[in-house]
């Protein structure tokens, strides 16, 4: 009977030791791991917890999509004038700081005309190149009522610049500022540069070349040949002035 009693008790015993230890164990178990788990679903709801954690940080950081840039729409209103497609060269003045008021006035480059002063430009150019093996440069197009305002404020000066309550042919898109190049584009000589403001560069100044006498009565004929006035002033500078349109305060896109 004792030795009966004695292995009750420490059964008893090892009982209470064993459920004291897996209470133990189970305390200890990985925090949002439940206790029923084994090794490969604890791991598998690590896994799950770290991807879900990565993917929030992820999505936090992302830089937000602001848009693409809207496509331009040119008014139909308008014809721009592309050397690859007409063969016409362009160099805008206004776009850079070479010119008279020695400041950007354009935020870049391109060149915009009337219609009907696109198509007349291009017969120019045909004739010149068959005829002479010349072509046109641009140094001025369209120019919008904005711009014009750029230009009074640079130079307030009504001998140079038209004021802009006025308005100038360019904003008009019916004015071009242009002069003929040869086969290799280089400028024929009109006895000043672009946007001299003096005697010479008066159509009526003949104190001149023979050679730039000649260019200078080229440029005038055949622009009036295709119904282009020129200015008494500025050997550069022709405009339709049979059409008429409002000013205009449309600007291009810049890329």
């Amino acid at each position: 009977m004792r030795r009966i009693g004695f292995f009750v008790r420490i059964s008893n015993w090892v009982l209470l030791f064993l459920v004291v230890f897996a209470g133990c164990k189970m305390e200890k178990s990985p925090s949002g791991i439940s206790d029923g788990m084994n090794a490969k679903d604890s791991l598998t709801q690590l896994d799950k917890n770290t991807a879900s954690e990565e993917t929030e940080d992820k999505v936090s950081t992302e830089p937000i999509n602001e848009g693409k840039k809207k496509k331009e729409v040119i008014p139909p209103q308008w014809k721009e004038i592309v050397t690859d497609s007409t063969g016409i060269l362009l160099d805008i003045k206004y776009a850079g700081t070479d010119n008279f008021t020695k400041k950007k006035i354009y935020p870049c480059g391109r060149c915009f005309v009337r219609p009907e002063v696109a198509e007349k430009l291009l017969l120019i150019q045909k004739d010149l190149k068959e005829r002479y093996g010349f072509g046109l440069k641009l140094f001025d197009c369209y120019r919008p009522a904005p711009a014009q305002q750029r230009l009074w404020d640079a130079v307030p000066d009504p001998d140079y610049v038209t004021p802009p309550a006025k308005g100038s042919m360019h904003s008009k898109g019916l004015a071009v500022d242009l002069t003929i190049v040869d086969k290799n584009g280089n400028d024929l000589n009109m006895g000043t540069p672009y946007d001299f403001f003096g005697r010479e560069a008066h159509h009526d100044y003949e104190d001149f070349a023979a050679d730039i006498q000649k260019n200078r009565v080229l440029i005038k004929k055949v622009m009036e040949l295709h119904g282009f006035n020129s200015i008494r002033t500025e050997w550069w500078h022709y405009s339709l002035t049979k059409k008429s349109y409002p000013l205009s305060d449309w600007e291009w896109q810049c890329d």
